[in-house]
């Protein structure tokens, strides 16, 4: 089992505090960042307890969750939209300013839909690769600007997730360059309902990626 850092902080974004959480390998040099978002019901404290923050680390990760506005530990900050509007792009270019990253995988859950696309569409050149679950906004979004970004995809949703799982893969599957990852018996948070095999195939599509 390799050893890993686990840090906790804050950065300023649009001048407001946000909370993060970030897991490093102890003894080697990150092969590259992964950034993991979450959803509504859900926080950086998710990725911690379900693990995901240290199995990204021990295969050599750096992984990073945050607390979006309004939520978790960045309950004081304000979203920079109404829930369910796509929020500007400069948002979460903001956020890999304030950590540093460079370019980084993006994992967006449900909710982070409406941070992660707008972001995906104005600076695919900072997202290595792109991981949605089910996330919303899929559908404020034509064909053509899905069809534009050349940035590797793996959709992930449960069979059991009725409300986004079917509609979020009809509009993501315009992404040209996209692998489908379909959890069978999951609903919509399919990484809490299934992290063994959610575990398996991020860490799969992950090394494709080296």
């Amino acid at each position: 089992m390799a050893s890993t850092q686990l840090t906790e902080g804050t950065i300023m974004v649009g001048g407001q505090v946000l909370f993060y959480r970030q897991v490093k390998p102890a003894q080697q040099t990150p092969r590259f960042s992964v950034l993991l978002l979450h959803g509504i019901r859900f926080s950086s404290e998710t990725w911690l307890n379900l693990q995901t923050l240290s199995k990204l680390a021990e295969a050599g990760y750096c992984a990073v969750a945050i607390d979006l506005p309004g939520l978790g530990r960045s309950k004081e900050a304000a979203a920079p939209a109404p829930v369910g509007e796509p929020a500007p792009s400069s948002f979460l270019k903001s956020v890999f300013e304030a950590l540093k990253l460079d370019q980084a995988v993006v994992v967006s859950p449900s909710l982070s839909g409406m941070y992660s696309l707008p972001f995906l569409f104005q600076h695919s050149e900072l997202v290595k690769a792109y991981i949605p679950v089910a996330p919303i906004c899929t559908e404020k979004f034509l064909a053509t600007q899905y069809a534009s970004v050349k940035t590797p995809a793996l959709i992930v949703y449960g069979d059991q997730d009725v409300q986004l799982g079917e509609l979020s893969l009809n509009n993501l599957k315009n992404l040209p360059n996209h692998k489908v990852m379909l959890m069978k018996g999951a609903g919509h948070a399919c990484y809490i309902d299934k992290p063994d095999e959610w575990h398996l195939g991020l860490l799969d599509f992950l090394k494709s990626l080296e």
